[in-house]
């Protein structure tokens, strides 16, 4: 990455590359986007974190979401296997790596009209082919300072809380305000986690309203805006996870940004945030026992480890995500 960093703003004005995109910005290990933000110094920073000697896990369980909210998933099959009566093996089948608590990969979305993340070639996102696969983010995993933002409890004390059956769209504006409230700032190279309260709603929910949501595709989420990608950029963080389906609200907005360079999904921001910016988002985080420590010490910030699978060429992948506090 050159100095000084471009701006947001800087990127918007590329010529040799999509607007927008940080390609070809990462130099030591160009394919893993912003996770490089998080390097060495960033982790050393983030080793005083731990202050009570607490494992916290952000992961559901891989078959919490049943059905999935997207309905060309599944959840895995679990079979056990005996070779004799005094051994187990076991096997899954129909195991979708994004159904529940997970990490987009740089595979995951192409830029219309450009390509994947730093012009890899189609044919490149292949099974076994190790191009932008989530074994880069398994081979230097992602650690450094977690961060936990809670937009969930700043607006219930504000007496406006969020109303998950409609599926709000939430605004840089309220990481801004969150973040005031607890009197925290973001860090470069920062693992910023955002919590809204959605997972936990979605699943102790009653079921005709899960059935609804899920059949209406609605979450909520950040809305389709030029302003959240700037503010992820030129904040300089590492991982952006919520608690959300998607992180961006669904359905898009009628009034998002990205309609005219996103048509295949209707507008969404995947594709400026993953293909473009090269950024791990985190869907589907547990992130309810976090946000009760945190509320509960005041610390907002933890030693975060994420370690997706080590699967040549994967697309996306469970998070193994651990907050040590």
């Amino acid at each position: 990455m050159p100095q000084p960093i471009p701006t947001y703003a800087d990127l918007l004005a590329r010529t040799d590359a999509p607007a927008g995109s940080s390609w070809h910005l990462f130099t030591e290990q160009p394919e893993r986007g912003m996770a490089d933000f998080a390097g060495p110094e960033q982790i050393l920073r983030a080793t005083p974190c731990v202050r009570e000697g607490r494992a916290i896990s952000l992961d559901y369980a891989l078959d919490a979401f049943d059905p999935p909210m997207s309905r060309a998933r599944g959840i895995p099959q679990h079979h056990i296997t005996a070779k004799h009566d005094q051994a187990r093996d076991d096997s899954l089948d129909g195991f979708h790596l994004q159904a529940s608590t997970q990490v987009d990969g740089l595979r995951h979305r192409r830029a219309s009209g450009h390509g994947f993340y730093n012009g890899v070639p189609d044919d490149a996102i292949a099974p076994r082919s190790p191009r932008l696969g989530v074994q880069l983010w398994a081979e230097t995993p992602l650690v450094g300072r977690g961060l936990l933002i809670d937009i969930d409890g700043h607006l219930r004390e504000r007496g406006t809380p969020l109303d998950h059956t409609t599926g709000p769209a939430l605004t840089p504006a309220l990481l801004d305000e969150a973040l005031a409230a607890q009197h925290c700032t973001v860090e470069d190279g920062d693992l910023v986690l955002v919590h809204t309260g959605w997972a936990h709603w979605y699943l102790t929910t009653d079921p005709d309203t899960r059935t609804e949501t899920r059949a209406a595709r609605r979450a909520t989420g950040f809305a389709q805006s030029r302003e959240f990608a700037a503010w992820c950029w030129d904040h300089r963080i590492a991982l952006m996870a919520t608690d959300t389906f998607a992180v961006e609200v669904l359905p898009v907005l009628p009034d998002g940004d990205f309609h005219d360079s996103a048509p295949e999904d209707a507008g969404m921001m995947h594709q400026e945030l993953i293909a473009k910016l090269g950024l791990p988002l985190g869907e589907l985080w547990n992130l309810t026992a976090l946000t009760e420590d945190c509320r509960a010490t005041g610390h907002w910030d933890s030693l975060l480890t994420v370690k997706p699978l080590h699967l040549t060429g994967g697309v996306g992948s469970p998070a193994n995500a651990t907050a040590l506090r």
